[in-house]
């Protein structure tokens, strides 16, 4: 899902993908893993006007792995804003910043496994229906 993104978007992510940063090196070899279970994840993935750090089509699952320059005011507020838009297209943002990719990698790719086991997951029948 592209989402209306246009072809200069996917020449940046193009660039984008062959120049990671080594927060986005260690994490893309974490979850490339979870392809053997059927979660695709792609690197610098274009969607509507923004480039998803990571983007898997089957949990609509976006991860982003922030450096110390979204530390900023304006940064944080920018990155808000993007996630607001990525979230009305129905999507689900996990942030986590450098250092966590890198010196927490069991929290990182926990919270990911627990998204996946959720989505994964079928409903029991009855379940959320308290009419009962």
């Amino acid at each position: 899902m592209y989402f209306g993104a246009k072809p200069d978007l996917f020449r940046l992510a193009n660039e984008m993908r062959n120049n990671p940063t080594n927060a986005e090196k260690k994490l893309w070899n974490q979850i490339r893993p979870f392809r053997s279970e059927g979660f695709v994840f792609r690197r610098q993935h274009p969607i509507g006007i923004f480039v998803a750090d990571f983007y898997c089509h089957k949990l609509k699952l976006v991860i982003e792995v922030d450096g110390e320059i979204h530390d900023s005011e304006e940064a944080r507020e920018h990155d808000d804003g993007r996630t607001d838009l990525l979230e009305r297209f129905g999507l689900k943002v996990f942030r986590f910043t450098n250092e966590q990719v890198i010196n927490n990698q069991d929290y990182v790719l926990g919270q990911i496994k627990i998204f996946i086991t959720e989505q994964s997951s079928p409903s029991l029948p009855g379940e959320g229906d308290k009419r009962g």
